[in-house]
């Protein structure tokens, strides 16, 4: 089959619209995160009494379903991307309240629910679905006063916000607010207001670290390793020096077997001790690449929408990966977040299938005669497309 500019068939205007060195780089880190799951993974299958290719053979088929969504998605125009990232949050909030009810308790926290025998987590599933909306939100509220558009995306912050911290994470709960707050900070928030919700934040922050055990020991350790067990961060921060620039060699690595995270939260450290820094800094900058192409593209463009649902959708990727990076070295405190695509973690590859597909979706050019009303062509700049004339 060959695609033609002159075919205007559904397929064909993705092809010559989506942002292909972007698509070629998420599709790059998904199989790079397979093949690096067969070096994490089974180890830790082994050990809990399960089939050796267990968490590879999940992680393989969550990769693929998220690669699907993520293109089903990236095929629609504005519109109805916006209808399907309502349709997920909406689902995802009514999730999000059932494991409430019905969810098992796992270490302290309501966050999981049983589907087709897979434990699902619907906060990662509605994060980029929250960014997205919340970008619409404040490019309406820009292009029409008259609309509480702003007043909407505070309730629905509030709403989900309100659910992380009765699960309870935490984690989650930071980089939402993070992403949250930049974005209404650059849609043009008095500074006044950023102070206010800075100094909310703070109250959030405090009110949590008096108020759970779990949060307060995290903090307590990172600052005085002595007043708790630091085994893993410790054993994580050591796979670096052991590793050194070219790793122990594929198989070599011992961390995988001594941490029961180590195909989740510490899976960098695991690259790390058998392949390497090298590797480590090579897995870096592909994950730059995927945050800062976009973000580039965004900046030059006058459309509010996808302006903002670009810079939100990247800074949700980038700030989940910074995180678990950070944590790996023992920068901050462990979150509990996984390093996209690369982590085995059903949900969240879900969820950034998601995030992906709403990405590459909001910077498609359309040709004329395609785009939906108010819908404006991406500027000609770093994405590199040909304007189509």
């Amino acid at each position: 089959m060959r695609l033609s500019r002159a075919d205007h068939s559904l397929l064909s205007d993705w092809w010559f619209t989506v942002d292909r060195v972007l698509l070629a780089a998420i599709l790059t880190l998904v199989g790079a995160g397979l093949v690096l799951s067969l070096a994490a993974s089974p180890a830790i299958a082994v050990k809990r009494g399960l089939g050796p290719y267990y968490y590879v053979e999940r992680h393989a088929l969550f990769a693929v379903l998220a690669v699907a969504v993520m293109l089903m998605l990236s095929l629609l125009d504005p519109r109805r991307l916006r209808r399907a990232a309502l349709a997920i949050l909406a689902v995802s909030l009514v999730l999000m309240a059932l494991v409430l009810v019905i969810g098992p308790e796992i270490n302290g926290a309501h966050r999981w629910i049983r589907v087709l025998g897979y434990s699902l987590q619907p906060s990662e599933l509605a994060k980029p679905a929250f960014v997205f909306l919340t970008a619409w939100l404040l490019a309406e509220g820009q292009r029409r006063p008259d609309v509480p558009a702003t007043a909407i995306s505070v309730g629905l912050y509030l709403a989900f916000a309100a659910l992380l911290v009765v699960e309870p994470d935490f984690g989650q709960t930071l980089l939402v607010t993070g992403v949250w707050g930049l974005l209404f900070f650059i849609s043009g928030l008095p500074l006044r207001w950023a102070g206010v919700l800075g100094a909310l934040a703070l109250l959030g922050s405090g009110f949590a670290y008096y108020t759970f055990p779990h949060v307060k020991g995290r903090i307590d350790r990172f600052f005085d390793p002595s007043v708790g067990d630091t085994f893993q961060t410790d054993r994580a921060w050591s796979s670096f020096l052991e590793g050194g620039f070219f790793g122990r060699g594929p198989g070599e690595g011992t961390i995988k077997t001594t941490l029961p995270d180590a195909h989740t939260d510490f899976i960098l450290a695991v690259i790390a001790e058998e392949y390497g820094v090298l590797a480590c800094l090579a897995l870096l900058a592909l994950l730059g690449f995927i945050v800062f192409r976009p973000l580039l593209t965004a900046i030059g463009t006058a459309d509010a929408f996808t302006r903002f649902s670009v810079i939100g959708l990247c800074l949700l990727f980038g700030g989940e990966a910074l995180i678990n990076m950070a944590v790996n070295v023992g920068l901050i405190p462990a979150k509990g977040m996984t390093l996209p695509f690369v982590s085995a973690g059903g949900s969240a590859t879900l969820g950034m299938g998601i995030a992906m597909g709403l990405l590459l979706g909001a910077l498609r050019r359309r040709r004329p005669g395609t785009a939906p009303p108010g819908a404006e062509p991406l500027p000609r700049g770093v994405a590199g497309f040909p304007r189509v004339k």
